[in-house]
């Protein structure tokens, strides 16, 4: 028999101490925005289409090598198609390391995103220092909109997470190391101007990607909610509440999920009053933040057990939209909820056959403690509903793996009690690329989770299992516009596009950012 921790050993190996600090991640990238002018170092980008013809104004500058460039493009069998790209030396007669030409001929899939074709030009800059981009298209410049997507786009691309490697990558390496990138065209003003918000909201998205990224003997409740913390220095107003305050909440669903830690849970309250009306009802995020799951005494097989250190990508993605909302002085009042637990399986861990009873009230028996973030997230919904009385509440968790059996990687799952919010969310993943797709609710997969010994279970078997998890949020959320976003799919271990190739994406800033900007942020 071994002996058991006294509860005096347990609370001081659960004690604030244990807090480690994380250093903040370098800026990956610096784009400047400029007046067309003749580059006198590094690479400069131009862009052509299928007659391999730039815009004037780049014809102007490049003068008899405009010419040349059909006859370039034969030998490198370029064709100029959309997002296609061919790397040259540039001539004697310049002062230019290369010359990047880019394809931007429409195809049959539809227009070109500006926001992607940032993140290909700068997956093809490779080891260049700095690089100019004639923003123009071959038939006229885009707009100072269609810029600063681009410049988003390659911010995102440049992103990497490196910090615990002894020896970083060869100059050579294939990905992305460019550092400054100048942005050239006539309304250079006004993209400047429109790329602050942009800016704003790469931040976000990289804090959430950093988040995820971050190994789980480095961030666990306490460090995240010290991340939470740094907002202040943004105008947001933060209110961690430790084990004893969500105690008094009588929060006894969360904090049965983080009893076998000895990391304490925690919850944090993160609050943007941006909107004129200070006091007028905000809209509210919630965020699931398992910062690793383990299973707990339903342990999970060992086989990518690693992965389970991303299973805060729902905190992860409210954590960075609050950070953009603030520094982009969004005119919206928001709060963003998170709840941090460590799920751990121990000598006081929460069991399969417990019965728990949650902030609300209602009770739960504990059929399968994997089945562990719709806890969290039932403790926190409920705060969310009494305290802050939302307009409109989301919530993103990475909560399930049916949702990943249903719709792979490409779509995050979407449920909700409002058509109204699910039809603005659907258009907001539509216009971002941030992908959602509606599920069914139903009193017939209610059934599924009803309990024989208490209010309802936590899981309710194989067969929809991410409806029902769904099913069981929608229980502590009474009569609020609500929405769940299942994002175990999207969050973590994603997959490459052309503005990401980290295995953490930050999946749903982008989303939740534009879905504040097009309904509920103050128009005037």
């Amino acid at each position: 028999m071994f002996p058991i921790a006294s509860r005096a050993m347990r609370s001081a190996r659960r004690g604030d101490s244990f807090e480690k600090k994380i250093p903040l991640m370098a800026a990956p990238l610096s784009i400047g925005f400029s007046a067309p002018v003749q580059p006198r170092a590094g690479v400069l980008v131009v862009f052509v289409g299928a007659d391999m013809k730039v815009a004037p104004a780049i014809a102007d500058r490049i003068g008899a090598l405009g010419a040349r460039l059909g006859a370039i493009a034969k030998k490198g069998a370029f064709k100029a198609k959309k997002m296609t790209a061919l790397d040259v030396v540039a001539p004697g007669e310049f002062d230019l390391d290369r010359l990047l030409i880019v394809g931007v001929e429409p195809g049959k899939d539809g227009p070109l995103d500006p926001f992607a074709l940032g993140g290909f030009v700068m997956g093809k800059l490779g080891a260049a220092a700095k690089a100019d981009v004639a923003f123009m298209a071959p038939t006229g410049e885009w707009d100072a909109g269609a810029a600063a997507d681009f410049a988003l786009g390659a911010t995102l691309r440049a992103y990497s997470f490196d910090r615990y490697k002894s020896k970083k990558p060869d100059a050579d390496d294939k990905e992305p190391t460019a550092r400054s990138i100048t942005i050239q065209m006539a309304a250079h003003e006004r993209a400047k101007a429109a790329y602050a918000a942009r800016a704003a909201l790469g931040e976000g998205v990289v804090l959430a990607r950093d988040l995820v990224n971050e190994p789980p003997n480095v961030l666990g409740p306490l460090e995240f909610a010290a991340k939470a913390q740094a907002l202040k220095k943004l105008g947001v107003v933060v209110e961690t509440l430790d084990v004893k305050a969500m105690e008094r909440l009588k929060m006894g669903a969360l904090l049965a999920v983080g009893q076998g830690s000895v990391r304490p849970s925690r919850m944090v309250v993160m609050r943007w009053n941006g909107a004129k009306a200070k006091r007028g009802a905000p809209i509210a995020f919630v965020g699931k933040g398992v910062v690793f799951d383990t299973g707990g005494i339903s342990i999970k097989p060992a086989g990518n057990m690693e992965d389970m250190k991303g299973d805060m990508g729902g905190a992860a993605c409210v954590t960075g939209l609050m950070h953009a909302l603030a520094k982009r002085k969004a005119k919206v009042n928001a709060v963003g909820l998170i709840g941090l637990v460590e799920n751990m399986p121990d000598g006081a861990a929460y069991r399969p056959g417990d019965i728990l009873t949650s902030a609300s009230g209602q009770t739960i028996e504990v059929i399968n403690t994997d089945a562990e973030g719709r806890l969290v997230l039932a403790d926190v919904l409920w705060y969310a509903v009494e305290k802050i009385k939302p307009v409109a509440m989301v919530d993103l968790a990475t909560l399930t793996g049916a949702i990943m059996v249903a719709l792979g990687q490409e779509h995050a799952g979407l449920f909700s009690n409002d058509d109204k919010l699910a039809e603005r969310l659907l258009a907001a993943g539509k216009s971002t690329g941030e992908a959602v797709w509606r599920m069914p609710l139903g009193p017939s997969y209610d059934k599924q989770i009803d309990s024989k010994f208490a209010d309802m279970k936590n899981t309710g078997g194989r067969n929809g299992g991410a409806i029902t998890a769904a099913q069981f949020l929608k229980r502590f959320v009474k009569e609020v516009p609500w929405a769940h976003l299942d994002v175990a799919g999207t969050a973590m271990s994603s997959p490459t596009t052309e503005t990401n190739t980290s295995w953490a994406s930050g999946w749903g800033v982008r989303l939740l950012d534009r879905l504040v900007a097009d309904h509920y942020e103050d128009k005037a």
